[in-house]
Parts: C-alpha cells; sequence; structure tokens
C-alpha cells in the first residue's frame, strides 16, 4: 500500500478542515494525520478520498464522512490503553483512528466481506484490536465493561444493554432517530450504576444499524 507525498498533503489539508470546523482534539486530528484514508477506499475511487463526504463501499454501507469520524473519536474523549467497543468496523476506517489514538479495541461487523478487507488493513495494531463478526446492536458484553462504546450507524433507540456494558464514568455515542436518513448524536455518560447523563447533539446521516437491536 502506497503513501505518497501528494496523499499525504492532502490529508494535512483535511484536517486543517476539520479543526477550522471545530475538531479540536489534538490526539484526534494527530491520529486521523497517520491514518491513510485512501488505503480503506475502492481503489478506482481513491481520489475523492480526502473529501470530506461519505463515500460508498459496497453491500449498501459507507465510509463514514471525516468530519463525523472526528467527532464521535472527540466526544468519546478516550485515553491511551482504555478499552473501546465500536459497533459496525465497516471500511475499518474509523478502527484504524481509535488505535492510532491507543485504545485497545474490539469492533464487531454484521457484513462478513467487509470485516474480512477491514482485517487486512488493520494487520499493524494487530497486539491491540480484535475483530468479531456478527450482530453488535447489543453490544459485546464477553469483553464489557468497556471505557467508551461508539456506534457508527443510525439507531432507531439506545438499547440498555449497551448501557450496562459501560464502565462507571464510561460514554456511549450513539446516533439515533426515528428516520432512516438522519439522527441526532447521543452522548450518554455513566456517572453511576443506575445514573446516566445524556447530551443530545448534531445531527447527522448514517446508514441503518442492523441487528436485533437495530431496524
Amino acid at each position: 500500500m502506497i503513501d505518497t507525498a501528494v496523499h499525504q498533503g492532502r490529508r494535512h489539508k483535511l484536517i486543517r478542515e476539520l479543526a477550522a470546523k471545530g475538531i479540536d482534539n489534538s490526539a484526534v486530528l494527530s491520529a486521523m494525520i497517520k491514518v491513510p484514508r485512501h488505503w480503506f477506499f475502492p481503489k478506482d475511487f481513491e481520489q475523492y478520498a480526502y473529501r470530506d463526504a461519505a463515500f460508498p463501499i459496497g453491500h449498501e454501507q459507507t465510509i463514514s464522512q471525516p468530519f463525523t469520524v472526528a467527532y464521535q473519536s472527540q466526544l468519546i474523549d478516550i485515553q491511551k490503553g482504555e478499552r473501546v467497543l465500536e459497533i459496525g468496523t465497516g471500511s475499518g476506517y474509523q478502527a484504524a483512528v481509535l488505535l492510532e489514538m491507543g485504545v485497545e479495541l474490539y469492533t464487531i461487523e454484521y457484513i462478513k466481506p467487509l470485516l474480512q478487507k477491514a482485517a487486512v488493513l488493520l494487520k499493524p495494531y494487530k497486539d491491540r484490536v480484535r475483530l468479531i463478526h456478527g450482530d453488535g446492536s447489543n453490544g459485546v458484553l464477553k469483553y464489557a465493561p468497556y471505557d467508551a462504546i461508539i456506534v457508527t450507524a443510525g439507531a432507531p433507540t439506545i438499547q440498555n444493554e449497551l448501557l450496562k456494558q459501560l464502565k462507571i464514568g464510561g460514554k456511549l455515542v450513539i446516533p439515533v432517530g426515528n428516520s432512516r436518513e438522519t439522527q441526532k448524536m447521543h452522548r450518554l455518560t455513566r456517572m453511576s450504576e443506575n445514573k446516566f447523563h445524556r447530551e443530545v447533539l448534531g445531527q447527522f446521516k448514517f446508514v441503518p444499524l442492523v441487528g436485533e437491536g437495530g431496524w
């Protein structure tokens, strides 16, 4: 896989655009500079990789808009070495950004061919990532509790099973809405065993979350 000076220049330009749009977490921006987004694109379309836009990756799925990746990564406010669950591996790009931030990552994908492609791209991080094939809409209890859970598809509701898998102080970031077209980003922080602080943030557009707890 090639990462030329041209690719790197485009990536730095994209990061400047994200910073201008309000992304100010230095760990997030540093990680996104390091991850070659074009590696996660269909080869014939890599010229679009550094636009701040989502793009189809097959199987009716998309690689998320860079701003969305940065925004969710910033919202979980994660520290190096902490345990994160990603629901919806997709292309693997969001996973790579989180791994560059130094987390211990568990990532689950419903669509097996996407997971297989992502596994190849995430090999450099193999000591800190576990890839899981299956329905992650209710989380992955086996490896809980997590410092953060990030959901990369639009959910109809927030499942209690996800909240129960957070550590005290842990954060769930999830797009929620009654439409398959747009959702509101929610961040829930576990304050105690039974108390959660909820924030409802900006509007986004995600592909639908599939599985028992999805659409």
